[in-house]
Order: C-alpha cells, then sequence, then structure tokens
C-alpha cells in the first residue's frame, strides 16, 4: 500500500490534469459556438445560389453542362477517375473523430481504380503518408478556424483539374454532427452535380407554395419572367462555382464543429474520470492517514505501559 506522501502527490497531479480538461473544454466550446455562428450566417446567400441553379436546371432540362451528370459524356464507364476531399483534425484529444473518417476514407480509396487525394488536416496527411499513399502536392490546408477563403482556394484547384479533366468525380468525406452526443461520417459527391436533385427541390418547394405546372407556364409566358445572359450555361457556371465554394466551406465548418464537438465529450469524460479517482484515492488517503494515526496511538500506549511495568519492578 501506498503512503500517504506518494497518494498526496498523486491528487495533486490528477488536480493539475482536471484543470487542463476544464480549460480545454471551455475553449472547446467556445470554438464550437463560433463555428456555429458563422455556418448560420452565410447559410442564406447558399440556399439562394441553390435555388437559382434548380431554377436554371427546371427550364432548360436538355442543357447538357460539364458539372452536372448531364453532361453528355459516359457515366456508366466501367473505372472512373475519382478524386477525395477527406477532412480531417490538426490535433489529438478528440475521441475517435479522426479514426472513424480516416476509417471510412481509406476504404474508399482503396476501393478506387484511379484515385487522387486532398487532405485537408494535418492528422490526416500524416496518416495517408505513414500508410503509402499518394497524397497531392502542395494541398496543405489547416483544419482550425475555417474561413470563405480556404473554401474558395480549395474550389479552384478542385473545379481546376475537374474542368481539365483529371478526375471524372469528386467526393468529400467529412464528419457531421447530429447532435451533441452523435456524430457521422457522411460521404458526398460534389462533382458532378446531380440534376433531378435540383429539380426535385425546386418542384417540392413550388408545390409547399400551392404552385402546379399551369401556374409555372402561366408565369413563364408573364412579362415578369427574366433573361438570362449572357447565356444559361455562362451564368450557371458561375453559380455552380459559387456553390461549390459554399458546400466545401459548410464542409469545413461542420468537419472543425464536429471536432470541438468530439473533444468537449472527451475531455469531459477524462474530468468525470479525474474526479472518480479523486474521490478514490481521498478515501485511501484517509484510510492510510488513520492507520498510521492508530499506530503512533499504539505505539504510545505500549510505551506508556512498559514504562509504567519498569517503575512497578523499580519499586520492587
Amino acid at each position: 500500500m501506498a503512503n500517504a506522501r506518494e497518494i498526496s502527490t498523486r491528487i495533486k497531479s490528477i488536480q493539475d490534469t482536471m484543470k487542463i480538461t476544464k480549460a480545454m473544454y471551455m475553449m472547446s466550446s467556445m470554438k464550437l459556438r463560433k463555428a456555429r455562428q458563422k455556418l448560420e450566417s452565410t447559410e442564406p446567400y447558399f440556399y439562394g445560389l441553390q435555388e437559382q441553379i434548380a431554377d436554371i436546371l427546371l427550364h432548360f432540362p436538355d442543357m447538357q453542362h460539364l458539372f452536372f451528370d448531364n453532361r453528355g459524356k459516359d457515366l456508366h464507364e466501367t473505372s472512373k477517375r475519382r478524386a477525395f476531399i477527406v477532412i480531417t483534425g490538426d490535433k489529438g484529444m478528440a475521441g475517435a473523430y479522426n479514426h472513424n473518417v480516416l476509417k471510412e476514407a481509406q476504404k474508399m480509396v482503396d476501393e478506387s481504380d484511379s484515385y487522387r487525394l486532398f487532405v485537408v488536416g494535418e492528422l490526416g496527411r500524416h496518416f495517408f503518408s505513414s500508410q503509402g499513399y499518394t497524397l497531392e502536392e502542395g494541398f496543405c490546408y489547416s483544419a482550425n478556424n475555417p474561413s470563405i477563403h480556404r473554401a474558395r482556394m480549395i474550389t479552384e484547384r478542385i473545379v481546376e483539374l475537374y474542368k481539365e479533366e483529371e478526375f471524372d468525380e469528386v467526393y468529400v468525406v467529412y464528419t457531421k454532427m447530429v447532435n451533441s452526443m452523435k456524430e457521422e461520417v457522411e460521404v458526398q459527391e460534389i462533382l458532378p452535380l446531380k440534376t433531378h436533385e435540383f429539380i426535385k427541390k425546386e418542384l417540392l418547394e413550388d408545390s409547399q407554395k400551392g404552385l402546379g405546372n399551369s401556374d409555372r407556364e402561366a408565369a413563364e409566358q408573364s412579362d415578369d419572367w427574366f433573361l438570362i445572359y449572357p447565356s444559361p450555361k455562362k451564368v450557371l457556371e458561375k453559380l455552380v462555382y459559387n456553390y461549390v465554394t459554399g458546400f466545401m466551406y459548410g464542409v469545413l465548418v461542420e468537419g472543425s464543429a464536429s471536432e470541438e464537438n468530439a473533444r468537449m465529450m472527451a475531455m469531459q469524460a477524462a474530468t468525470d474520470n479525474a474526479q472518480a479517482m479523486l474521490h478514490e484515492l481521498s478515501i485511501e488517503f484517509n484510510r492510510v492517514r488513520q492507520a498510521a494515526i492508530t499506530q503512533e496511538i499504539t505505539e504510545v500506549i505500549g510505551g506508556a505501559k512498559a514504562l509504567k511495568k519498569k517503575k512497578k519492578k523499580q519499586a520492587r
């Protein structure tokens, strides 16, 4: 059994660790709230972009475009060149956050015949490099403090390579925070975009507004109908670029929020474990101290008895 001094040293060490875990919990909580506010403030603009894209596609259904699945290219080819954008963290101590997203990304990469790997986050780049995967050179973006500028830089790189037909499909692998207690790894295909999904959303919104096909045709024939200049294709290309930028920004913020939420839960669990250990050590410390006191009292009583016997012998 450890002595009182050793137990006291362990208690002090755990108390110092608790201060760190509590501070990290508060910092992650603040970063999570800030990330959510940034995402909510930009959502209306990108929702508006999505509505405009859906409106153009709905009225030009036969138009083929490079950024959509109606581009005229054979989409049923057996071998597709895929690009994967993997969103990981820069730091650890976030539970299974990085492990889950890396596991899913590695699975998708292994199942692809041809791939290009773009990794955001220091831990993700270190993992894939150590496993022998080929990473894109010059793609070294941090996962901390996501911004529109960073999302635009990533989008420019990806879109340019896609327009040059370096790959056929682009997927984003990231973590989505369902609620404060649950996170899920999401895989989204951002290029080419699905035409029917945009049209379906547009028709659903019209049905919710009470507009039928006859109402839409009447609106198209009215004087209030708009003219797309210089051409639907050029306008759509600009809108899609901004839409992909917005989607990438949302993914970066969502990944950052999920990481901070995972770190909050990990730090809270560490704090709870530290408190449980402190409780057990306090009980053990009290037992050791009481045992020491009892031993001292026993020694004093034993000494007093021995002295008393000695005096009696001398008196005889």
